[in-house]
């Protein structure tokens, strides 16, 4: 090639990039700095249930060694329930174990530990517990049974078995790490259900054996949400994270948020996951261009009884969180601004 047309070709290059950021810092000069939602039924997301989990769990904390709390690694604060520590965690050894690690942006993990640690949280985790993968789950009964064999373990001093109860808010991932367990020590398959939506199990199970030596039970409990969340953000957060049922929050205005927190931060990986030109703010845009992108539509019928079809916005908002849950769009910390 020719000097001429080099230099015209790198100019060319450099125009368009030029081009593109003054683009790219136009759009995000028109996202949404903040989200406006005042749809959240607080009361609705702690049901009669979870009273009477948090019942069940005090009235087997007598015949408990230590407290295994698992979170979802994504929002290590949003949701963490206070009356764990109150009326459980208090009175016995506890760990916390920061579960879903791989869909976790794992580079603040310093930043989450030294804030943990400044709430009391001596001992914490990250684990993976899937069907591809247990990352750090071999850990938790070592971790457990070193905290242990220097505590008091009151009136189970001479007891030659070791219990734990496992906590947590719904759909963490607490029966998927008691199966992985038994699993790993026993070669055993499920003892408890899981599922993709929360509220799988809904009281405290017996115990549940999990390794001979040393003998090991582990008590499963239902997932008990904080009550009294006011925060409309850490609503969501913990929403999208379906630690709560979609129709509580809707299926579109839970795509919204998800779109507003990632031009917010600057994520954009959807813009190629979602086959897009570009970012876009406007969420009636994106799941418009999702739904015909997906082929997804409905029937209608108007008043006057004619039927038509039109693009199926809650297939492509659906389509949206249930990318975000798989890790499609990247991994992500939402707890971004408690740290």
């Amino acid at each position: 090639m020719s000097k001429g047309k080099s230099e015209h070709s790198t100019s060319k290059c450099a125009f368009f990039v030029a081009n593109f950021t003054e683009k790219m810092a136009q759009l995000r000069n028109t996202f949404r700095t903040a989200f406006n939602f005042a749809n959240v039924d607080y009361e609705a997301w702690f049901p009669g249930h979870m009273n009477k989990g948090m019942n069940q769990m005090q009235q087997k904390l007598r015949n408990v060694d230590c407290i295994i709390e698992i979170h979802d690694a994504r929002i290590p604060f949003s949701g963490r329930n206070p009356r764990f520590y109150d009326l459980l965690t208090v009175a016995r050894p506890h760990i916390l174990v920061l579960n879903k690690v791989d869909l976790t942006d794992m580079s603040p993990s310093k930043h989450i530990k030294a804030k943990l640690m400044e709430e009391g949280y001596a001992d914490v985790m990250y684990t993976n517990a899937t069907e591809t993968g247990n990352r750090g789950v071999n850990k938790v009964i070592p971790t457990v049974i070193n905290i242990l064999k220097d505590k008091d373990r009151f009136h189970r001093n001479d007891a030659e078995d070791y219990q734990m109860m496992v906590i947590g808010i719904p759909n963490v991932g607490k029966s998927s790490i008691i199966n992985v367990l038994r699993t790993l020590y026993l070669k055993k398959g499920n003892a408890t259900r899981v599922g993709a939506s929360p509220g799988v199990t809904r009281s405290v199970l017996e115990k549940i054996r999990i390794s001979e030596e040393p003998r090991i039970y582990l008590l499963d409990t239902p997932g008990v949400l904080a009550p009294g969340i006011k925060n409309t953000e850490e609503a969501l957060r913990l929403a999208l994270c379906a630690t709560v049922k979609d129709e509580m929050v809707g299926s579109d205005a839970l795509a919204d948020y998800l779109l507003y927190w990632m031009n917010k931060h600057k994520r954009f990986e959807y813009v190629n996951a979602l086959e897009m030109n570009e970012p876009c703010d406007d969420i009636g845009k994106v799941l418009l261009h999702t739904a015909l992108m997906l082929g997804k539509r409905k029937a209608v019928k108007t008043p006057e009884g004619r039927m038509f079809w039109q693009p199926d916005f809650h297939a492509a908002a659906m389509f949206m969180i249930r990318r975000f849950r798989q890790g499609k769009f990247g991994k992500f910390f939402l707890d971004t601004d408690r740290l």
